[in-house]
């Protein structure tokens, strides 16, 4: 089963984060079966739009922890005390460049969000172009508490660093209403509408010629890219890696096996364990 689905829909290219058991998390294989779908999208003279979306309970649940923190042993994600940063720059680069293919695309790329997107998932979302959420779906990157940094860095760029600061010092979840108030989402609207409102601007853009979108897009992003895109991102994809491997990430990682990730990411979100001393917080 792919997990990543890519559907041409008229002059509307359809991608769907396809894992829906697994919260459509991000394993090995989904960045580049992103990529895929993209490039397939844009490759297509006769697709206007993109539309990206997540089958089952939300967008996307950020990277698989069950995969890569609950397992013992090294994996891409966690190389143990023997961590050798280049190695897990290189593999995080990459999955970086792989969810920037929505940026880079010459086709505008819309982004419809329910139920959740978080962690990677979030870093996903924030490389479209435009994105409706639904109000109560909640979007964040609580593992900025321990074991994360958004390599992407799209937060900063779409809020500012104030805003960024609030919701990635706190690591926080954070409502569509609240995300399209303070600008990070272009729309929050209640559930019943959000395939409504999502339809009604893709079939807008599949009325004005593509070369006048490319053009578009080219322009704005420049304007993005010409404060430093690529050198802030360059900067959190290593110290996304760096965060995995402090002392306190190796203490989350042996707390995600010993007590299974579930429990280890609410003490995380909580706020209820002191990962420098590997311990609950005293009450």
């Amino acid at each position: 089963m792919k997990k990543v689905i890519f559907e041409k829909d008229g002059r509307i290219g359809r991608i769907t984060l396809n894992r829906p058991k697994k919260l459509n998390a991000i394993d090995d294989d989904v960045p580049g079966q992103l990529q895929d779908a993209v490039l397939e999208a844009e490759g297509d003279s006769d697709i206007h739009v993109i539309v990206l979306s997540g089958k089952g309970k939300g967008f996307c649940g950020g990277y698989d922890l069950g995969t890569y923190a609950e397992n013992q042993g090294e994996n891409n994600v966690y190389q143990g005390e023997k961590w050798d940063p280049l190695i897990d720059y290189k593999f995080m680069w990459d999955n970086t460049q792989k969810f920037m293919s929505l940026w880079r695309c010459s086709k505008p790329v819309i982004c419809k969000i329910h139920g959740f997107a978080v962690g990677g998932g979030s870093d996903i979302a924030l490389c479209s172009d435009m994105i409706f959420m639904e109000e109560t779906a909640k979007i964040g990157y609580m593992s900025t508490r321990v074991w994360g940094c958004p390599s992407t860095a799209m937060w900063v760029y779409r809020i500012g660093a104030e805003r960024a600061k609030r919701v990635l010092f706190t690591g926080d979840q954070i409502s569509g209403t609240e995300a399209a108030n303070m600008g990070l989402v272009l729309k929050a609207v209640p559930k019943h509408m959000l395939d409504d409102e999502v339809e009604a601007m893709a079939q807008r853009l599949t009325t004005v010629p593509i070369n006048q979108l490319a053009m578009q897009k080219m322009v704005i992003n420049q304007a993005v890219e010409a404060t430093g895109l690529s050198g802030t991102q360059q900067l959190a994809t290593l110290l996304d890696g760096v965060s995995r491997h402090t002392p306190e990430g190796h203490n989350f990682k042996k707390r995600v096996e010993e007590k299974g990730w579930k429990q280890a990411v609410k003490e995380r979100d909580n706020g209820t364990f002191d990962w420098t001393k590997n311990k609950p917080f005293s009450k």
